[in-house]
């Protein structure tokens, strides 16, 4: 197995060496020919539609919720790169631990769009997942799913799996206990996880600069004994390398790796209440506009002859049909009762549920 990158040489370097990976330029142009990745020019086609296809579905989502019918959500317009490119190198026998920014992978891991929606809406069936989805609901707690991911991953080195945990966080979510614990538990026994860190800048509304003095949150692995790098997080190309790489390197048993993603959230953190206007400048976010992983990639493929404006009209069509029906579905999902909600909390319920959950199954049936 050859790498383009030494992981191993990543463990010591000093925070001044770590400089973020970069394949495409803002401008469409390779600038690291070494690291473009090993994808056909349909692969090609076929990663950046998947990233429209989360750029849409940002959209729209946006719409539903305000016109009440969408509950929770985290936009992720900006983010594509980071997300879908990420996710576009693992395979369908790795296991996702998502946020609840994450909801695009989850999808593009296996689960039904309309399973999306039921999860937004706080409805059980939204956390019902087919059999053979490798993957746990978005996890609302910051950093747990970093505990998690790697308990998971020592599963799979148990059962000598060739597969890996994967989860993402934001770069706030570095600030917490969680976060260590998860890295350092990797590193100690050596398990085949990646950690990926979407560094968008602000943890809601606080800069990454004030919670935390490391000068990346890539070299906060080096304290766990891992791999840690930095990578333009707005290049879809350089995250599927470095992704890919990473993945090869985990699974041939050298343990974890943790991943920074320099990128940027478009919108608000989430649309219960956040205004981003209010502790970002225009300035701030036109520099960041210019940087869209859309833009650039599409500025590549036209380049190319690989994508057209006829293609992406059609294919936005496409889409937003999807999107329609799959909120149909999940706006046919029966209405939960307070009965049910109270029948899920526990695998044996007490006796003394049982006699709430009698009163409440009474009055549901007048």
């Amino acid at each position: 197995m050859t790498l383009k990158i030494d992981f191993e040489a990543l463990k010591t370097l000093s925070p001044t060496e770590i400089k973020p990976i970069q394949v495409l330029d803002e401008q469409g142009k390779v600038v690291a020919p070494e690291l473009f990745p090993d994808l056909s020019d349909e692969r090609l086609v076929e990663l950046f539609k998947k990233m429209l296809w989360s750029r849409i579905l940002d959209e729209r989502s946006t719409k539903l919720n305000r016109q009440g019918r969408l509950g929770f959500f985290a936009p992720t317009a900006g983010e594509e790169a980071s997300q879908i490119a990420s996710e576009f190198a693992m395979q369908k026998e790795d296991f996702l631990l998502p946020a609840y920014r994450d909801v695009p992978q989850l999808v593009m891991h296996g689960l039904p769009l309309e399973k999306a929606f039921l999860w937004s809406r706080g409805h059980v069936l939204g956390n019902q997942y087919p059999e053979d989805l490798v993957a746990l609901p978005p996890q609302i707690i910051i950093g747990a799913q970093y505990v998690q991911a790697a308990g998971v991953a020592l599963g799979l080195k148990k059962k000598g799996s060739p597969n890996v945990a994967y989860t993402y966080t934001g770069d706030g979510g570095t600030s917490q206990g969680d976060f260590y614990e998860g890295i350092n538990f990797a590193g100690a026994f050596q398990v085949p996880a990646i950690f990926v860190v979407q560094n968008n800048g602000y943890a809601i509304s606080v800069p990454r600069t004030v919670q935390t003095a490391a000068k990346t949150l890539a070299q906060k692995g080096i304290a766990a004994g891992i791999p840690g790098l930095q990578v333009d997080g707005m290049d879809a190309l350089a995250v599927y390398t470095v992704m890919s790489e990473a993945r090869k390197y985990s699974v041939a048993g050298n343990g974890p790796v943790l991943i920074e993603t320099l990128t940027y959230r478009f919108g608000p953190h989430t649309l219960s209440g956040d205004d981003p206007h209010r502790y970002r400048t225009a300035n701030e976010e036109n520099e960041w506009l210019q940087k869209d992983p859309l833009i650039r990639f599409r500025t590549y493929l036209d380049a190319k002859g690989l994508w057209s404006k006829e293609q992406e009209e059609d294919f936005t069509a496409q889409v937003n049909e999807e999107v329609t029906e799959a909120m149909k579905k999940a706006e046919q999902a029966p209405k939960q009762k307070i009965s049910e909600y109270l029948q899920n909390v526990f695998v044996e319920t007490p006796q003394a549920l049982e006699e709430q959950i009698a009163k409440f199954v009474a009055k549901e049936e007048e």
